[in-house]
């Protein structure tokens, strides 16, 4: 029934006023308390958080029902809604998604020790009655949100690959949506990491930082494959390093730090991570933030979910599009008297420029690979097949997604101004390009040069 529709009242359960719950135990007897949060599931239901075990949590268990006061930070303007108990959520999306944004609430009000979420009371709504009373006219409306996702959208279809694929997507969230700071991350499938790929509005770009699997909201959307945005910013979901002390356990002696700073902002107020799925596979996430409170709300999520969706069905597509072309090896020019010393270590697949850190993983094993077949046999140009056929790169099983490895490679290699780099030579095709002499050392192997 229309009248029970939720959807439009999405905006007074944003948090950004408190609502007012009313339960009634067995005896009759009435109880009214605040709550933190109420939170839309779809268009006949919403979630209570469940933080205390309390009379309010007693009576709703007793009697199975309640009704909530809900106000529309906009026109003041508020509603009843009466409520029957469905379940409770103690993990999943919604619970993960209701947990972000409590804790971010509960940082803003400086009562981040205090509020935990126990549990999303899952409520269906039984009626929805709008009270008398003064209220606001609603403010002009901004630009249309639909309209800019379509316009965000038709950017990403005339992307050629996914470089180009990644950067259309951080350039439109600026344009169309008014995004300043935006990346985009993947996933290696069998890996327990995302690593950036491209970003926007950054000093530094960052590419090659990497998030863990459940870390801030970028983790924790990609572990759930769901929607996760904060309102206003807690340190429970600020980030660290991703980094693997595997080389450290094993006793490898040369080992400087791994570490590629995350790109993000570093006092930010809003923030919003969509996933992108190919195929309903997790292949990375789409990020934003902003310096601005409550940036981000049902409209924007369901607007940038549209687009995520859409960048990874182009993804796909490219990738079907992509064909794979075998070519002879390429005389290669002798090289300057210049020499760098690579270093490679096997037991992380990382990658030094003498004594400093390039990359590791996938990418590492990839660049390693590449010199080795260059200094053998003087090959520059490579063919993205002979390194999906190539069981020594050790590629996931699962979503390898070697081109967005390539892209992070090429990107790195820039970077560094480091006298070697990665060319697109064609389709499904890419050429190494060195500048210098190259040394390379396999750290417990021998040594070869270029």
């Amino acid at each position: 029934m229309p009248e029970l529709c939720v959807d439009g009242l999405r905006r007074a359960l944003e948090g950004v006023m408190a609502s007012v719950l009313a339960t009634c135990g067995p005896d009759g007897v009435p109880n009214v308390s605040m709550i933190s949060q109420v939170h839309y599931v779809d268009p006949g239901r919403v979630a209570l958080s469940y933080q205390f075990f309390n009379k309010t949590r007693r009576n709703v268990m007793a009697t199975r029902t309640a009704s909530v006061l809900v106000t529309d930070p906009e026109t003041l303007r508020h509603y009843r809604l009466e409520l029957a108990y469905e379940e409770t959520q103690s993990s999943g999306p919604l619970f993960e998604g209701m947990k972000a944004k409590l804790a971010g609430i509960a940082s803003h009000h400086g009562v981040a020790d205090v509020f935990r979420l126990l549990g999303a009371d899952i409520y269906r709504v039984r009626s929805i009655e709008p009270l008398p009373g003064p209220a606001l006219p609603p403010t002009s409306e901004g630009p249309s949100l639909l309209a800019a996702t379509r316009r965000a959208c038709a950017r990403l279809d005339i992307a050629n690959d996914l470089e180009e694929l990644f950067d259309a997507a951080t350039s439109a969230l600026e344009t169309e949506f008014g995004i300043r700071w935006s990346m985009v991350l993947m996933t290696g499938g069998d890996e327990d990491t995302l690593y950036t790929v491209a970003s926007r509005g950054y000093p530094t770009s960052g590419v090659g930082a990497e998030v863990a699997l459940g870390e801030g909201v970028i983790g924790v959307a990609a572990r759930e494959i769901a929607p996760i945005r904060i309102g206003h910013m807690t340190r429970e979901y600020r980030y660290g390093a991703a980094i693997s002390d595997l080389a450290r356990r094993s006793g490898v002696v040369f080992e400087p730090p791994r570490l590629i700073p995350f790109p993000g902002l570093a006092a930010p107020r809003s923030q919003i991570a969509l996933p992108i799925t190919e195929c309903g596979a997790l292949a990375g996430v789409l990020f934003a933030e902003a310096d601005e409170i409550n940036s981000f709300g049902y409209e924007e999520e369901d607007a940038l979910a549209l687009m995520a969706g859409h960048l990874g069905a182009r993804m796909a597509l490219l990738r079907q599009e992509a064909q794979e072309i075998e070519v002879e090896a390429a005389p290669v020019p002798k090289p300057a008297d210049t020499q760098i010393v690579v270093r490679y270590f096997p037991v992380d697949q990382s990658v030094f420029l003498g004594a400093d850190y390039l990359i590791k993983g996938v990418a590492g094993a990839i660049l390693w690979r590449l010199l080795r077949e260059h200094a053998a046999t003087g090959r520059t140009e490579f063919t993205t097949r002979e390194l999906r056929l190539d069981t020594t790169l050790r590629l996931p099983t699962h979503s390898e997604n070697l081109d967005a490895r390539l892209i992070l490679l090429r990107k790195r290699l820039d970077e560094r101004g480091a006298r070697l780099r990665i060319e697109k030579a064609g389709r499904g095709r890419f050429r190494l390009v060195t500048t210098c002499g190259v040394r390379l050392d396999e750290q417990g192997g021998a040594e070869a040069a270029i």
